[in-house]
């Protein structure tokens, strides 16, 4: 949709059924409040719909600009099911900024509520442009009061979570607390939801609700539930992980490697590898600079037979900018620098620009993966 602030926007496919469903619902009430709108009515509550999801991404860009202010980079703002999603790639160094980094949206929401409510004093009753923002006032503060509720993933969640970080000093008790709040909220919604809309306690009449389809009520929960839900499970997994990231270190992933020749046959490259306990091959010139890195995949393929009568370089990979990586290079760091330059391979050097070795994906990612499974 754009880039304000230089951050992509994206529609997702399932913010159009809800913007159908939104259109629908909507024109029911319109048919009931100005009868005499007829079909145009759904042109109306298409547009509410429309505003409505303008709206949200003002909240998700109150996100996008406080963590802009913060130096934490943004990937993209995703409008989708339920609202929208900020994704911010790396958290706060502080729980106050935490905290202000997750206030921010629900204080734009409630900020555009109070405008809604200005522009609509002024404005006659029952008619499209009263009808439009008394709606859109009413969404808005039911966005921000929904956001607010202290359960992740939910911002209220992230403002728990910071008060818990800071209390404990420690960001994962924040996270594990707000977490299970999180999915107490979602078995709350489960429950509570269809009991207050069949009672008229979310603001219509006993007769309001006769004949209404409690299976829709019922399904509406259950969507709810299972993001929060969801979301919660996945914000304890995420902060699990980053718990462990400073174990990755480029360093100690880094695999031996012995300098070649590019005319070197590969049985006595592999033959000097095994006698110095290296399990990696970098291809040098005479001057002994780094030229390329021999694949192991290649390696893998070529039979043994043919071996001695294949050069190295033949099977190596050219050295890029991106390829070379530092071996203080730890964490988020060290995932980033390498996910800005795909590779099978890369070539681990010193400060001083010595090699230190090679540094294999696959190994990287099995680490990675023995991070996601150790328990916080």
């Amino acid at each position: 949709m754009g880039r304000p602030f230089g951050v992509p926007v994206y529609v997702a496919p399932s913010w159009f059924l809800v913007a159908a469903l939104i259109t629908w619902v909507f024109g029911g009430q319109l048919d009931r409040v100005l009868p005499e709108l007829g079909a145009a009515r759904y042109l109306v509550s298409l547009f509410f719909a429309i505003a409505f999801y303008a709206s949200v991404l003002v909240h998700e860009l109150a996100h996008t600009v406080a963590a802009l202010r913060f130096k934490l980079p943004v990937r993209r703002i995703q409008l989708q099911f339920f609202g929208g999603v900020s994704e911010i790639e790396k958290d706060a160094e502080t729980p106050g900024r935490e905290f202000v980094l997750a206030f921010v949206g629900p204080l734009l929401s409630l900020i555009l509520a109070g405008i809604f409510y200005v522009a609509l004093q002024p404005v006659e009753p029952g008619t499209v442009p009263g009808v439009l923002l008394a709606g859109l006032m009413i969404s808005n503060l039911i966005v921000a009061v929904f956001n607010l509720l202290p359960g992740l993933p939910l911002d209220g969640g992230r403002m728990l979570r910071a008060v818990v970080w800071k209390l404990t000093g420690r960001p994962m008790s924040g996270t594990v607390a707000a977490a299970w709040v999180g999915r107490a909220l979602a078995v709350t919604v489960l429950i509570g939801l269809p009991l207050l809309t069949q009672s008229g306690a979310l603001g219509s009449t006993a007769e309001d609700n006769v004949g209404m389809d409690t299976v829709t009520d019922a399904l509406l929960a259950a969507i709810l539930a299972a993001i929060i839900w969801t979301g919660a499970g996945n914000s304890l997994r995420v902060a699990r992980l980053r718990e462990h990231l400073p174990d990755l270190r480029a360093r100690t992933l880094t695999r031996r490697a012995v300098p070649v020749q590019t005319d070197t046959p590969l049985s006595e490259a592999l033959r000097r590898a095994n006698a110095a306990g290296a399990r990696a091959l970098v291809v040098v010139d005479a001057d002994g600079a780094p030229l390329s890195l021999v694949r192991e995949a290649a390696i893998v393929g070529v039979p043994e037979h043919r071996r001695p009568w294949v050069p190295v370089g033949g099977l190596a990979q050219d050295l890029t900018d991106g390829m070379r990586v530092s071996a203080e290079l730890a964490g988020e760091d060290l995932l980033e620098t390498l996910r800005a330059t795909p590779a099978t391979e890369y070539l681990v050097v010193e400060d001083t620009g010595e090699i230190y070795g090679v540094l294999s994906a696959a190994d990287v990612e099995r680490a990675f993966v023995k991070a996601m499974a150790r328990p916080a």
